[in-house]
């Protein structure tokens, strides 16, 4: 949405680093020297890693890319140990170009809540990297631990919270909840004196077409870090805006224009590339069974059925006085804001959703997650503050300054492409969770901030809310550097009654844990990122037990 103007580890089978790490970290980060990168005239081979996803009790989802200049039969391979001496489930699997030689063969057959090992052969006999997966549990399960991600932009600096993660050898399963990248042309976000030297993506225009969104995608996969995280773990990703363009919506994006063809067919490209590039299935959401403990629903609030976002600034465009500007607030507010037609899921998916709910609940699931991309909980702007701020800011900062400040006054949300930008829609599906009588955990990105929310519906507590910073992408303090993190945090806090803490100017991830008693997560701050480190700086625990619908300091 961001316009471009240590705990101890739970114990998992030990690692045999020589089979799991066979590409040398060299040898990756090398390839990001090379533009020719996606246009399959790397020799030929396994030059992209391996990944893994879309887990369920007894399968998962495959993942390579093998570089060649025709169509390639490949072999996969599952094994219980990483010597593959015994040989769980295999099978062949053509790499085609026009699915960019990429491959998603599903192994099935497995056996719940266990770790395999797999691998690619090719018909030279040459392998692929040995990758690592998990099915999810079935029956009893007393505890699941996730990795939770967002915002990755490339430019910003080095991956290393997901170097900390891959480090840890800790999780059951990893979640990334959008920007997995960032479609903005080299020098725009970030800008030239932003970017870290070395952190380079391609093509260096604008990502537009499908051979711009493989390229891109190709960029990242040449990042150590997300390698290493996706050949250790399965995940479950979704994507967010910045995968197709910024603020999107159904029917267009803010960063789209007619100059750059039609939204549909950008659209189209845009989720190819994904559906090719990464471990996902060709399905838009999705749910998935952690034994008896929880139901995780990915959700998709981006390109299906989103209404528009409304702008603040645009209500107030043709205002002059102060009369002016607060009898539109209040039409607004009253009016269109509130409208129940405008939607986030579509009616499709929020019939899924709120059957789903019921059902887990009535299987007897403790936890309903919710794995989306956006924030549910209410934020305002903490209007006095802002109003200081707007008279000192650069011009370029200086209108939202005063449009977040008035919007607050008149009773609008700090950000209208989160949730509470669609408050009809919001209301809809708290409503669900409590028809249900749901346990719901909402885990969110999309801000590059860290937050937790109490969530409530008409006076009623609705649920708990994990919102997770960004992995490089810049937060709040980049904008407003000159409020200390501190200041800000206290006034976020005191101007918004369901926000119960916040961190606002440090990057990293959560390590969300589920127990049958509560959900916990620790937020893990890297130590910069402007150099590759694994070291934290700081750490933050928060809780939600379950029947509580909120959060407090675990």
């Amino acid at each position: 949405m961001i316009n471009a103007d240590a705990a101890t580890p739970n114990a998992i089978t030990a690692l045999n680093r020589r089979d799991l790490f066979r590409a040398s970290v060299a040898g990756v980060a090398g390839l990001a020297a090379i533009p020719e990168i996606a246009s399959a005239r790397l020799s030929t081979g396994f030059g992209f890693g391996v990944a893994s996803g879309e887990p369920s009790a007894t399968s998962v989802l495959l993942w390579t890319r093998y570089t060649a200049l025709q169509e390639t039969a490949l072999e996969w391979q599952v094994a219980a140990d990483d010597s593959f001496s015994v040989i769980i489930a295999g099978g062949s699997v053509l790499a085609k170009p026009e699915r960019d030689f990429c491959v998603k063969p599903v192994a099935e057959g497995l056996q719940p809540g266990t770790w395999y090992y797999y691998r690619f052969i090719d018909p030279a006999g040459a392998f692929s990297d040995v990758g690592r997966t998990r099915t999810l549990p079935a029956g009893a399960v007393d505890n699941f631990r996730l990795g939770v991600f967002s915002c990755s932009n490339l430019g910003f600096g080095y991956f290393n919270a997901y170097g900390h993660a891959a480090q840890q050898n800790a999780f059951d399963l990893i979640l990334h909840l959008g920007d997995y990248f960032y479609e903005y042309a080299d020098g725009r976000y970030p800008s030239a004196s932003q970017k870290v030297a070395g952190r380079v993506s391609w093509p260096d225009t604008e990502t537009v077409a499908l051979a711009d969104y493989r390229l891109r995608h190709a960029s990242y996969r040449a990042d150590p870090d997300l390698r290493r995280l996706t050949q250790l773990y399965p995940m479950i990703l979704g994507w967010d805006d910045h995968e197709s363009a910024n603020d999107s919506w159904a029917g267009g994006a803010e960063n789209h224009d007619d100059s750059e063809g039609d939204w549909a067919a950008r659209k189209r490209a845009a989720v190819r590339a994904y559906r090719e590039w990464l471990p996902v299935s060709d399905a838009d959401y999705a749910e998935y069974e952690v034994g008896d403990l929880a139901t995780l629903f990915r959700l998709e609030t981006r390109l299906g059925a989103r209404s528009e976002q409304f702008s603040v600034e645009k209500v107030l465009e043709e205002t002059t006085s102060t009369e002016d500007i607060t009898a539109s607030l209040d039409s607004f507010r009253n009016g269109a804001y509130v409208d129940p037609a405008r939607s986030m899921l579509g009616n499709a998916q929020e019939d899924w959703l709120a059957a789903g709910l019921a059902a887990s609940r009535k299987a007897g699931k403790i936890w309903q997650v919710l794995a989306q991309q956006v924030l549910v909980g209410k934020l305002a702007s903490p209007d006095s503050l802002l109003e200081g701020l707007a008279a000192m800011a650069p011009e370029e900062f200086r209108s939202r300054l005063q449009a977040a400040a008035l919007a607050s006054k008149a009773g609008l949300p700090l950000n209208m492409d989160a949730w509470d930008g669609y408050p009809a829609a919001r209301d809809r599906l708290l409503a669900s969770a409590l028809n249900a009588d749901a346990n719901l955990l909402v885990l969110a990105g999309d801000t590059h901030n860290a937050w937790a929310f109490d969530l409530a519906h008409d006076g009623e507590r609705a649920g708990a809310e994990f919102g997770v910073q960004g992995v490089t992408s810049p937060g709040l303090e980049t904008y407003l550097g000159m409020v200390p993190p501190d200041v800000m945090q206290k006034s976020l806090v005191g101007r918004n009654p369901e926000l119960q803490w916040a961190d606002t100017s440090q990057r990293g991830y959560m390590a969300v844990e589920l127990t049958p008693q509560q959900a916990s997560c620790e937020w893990r701050f890297v130590d910069g990122i402007k150099s590759r480190s694994t070291r934290l700086a700081a750490t933050h625990r928060m809780v939600s037990a379950a029947g509580s619908n909120r959060v407090s300091n675990g």
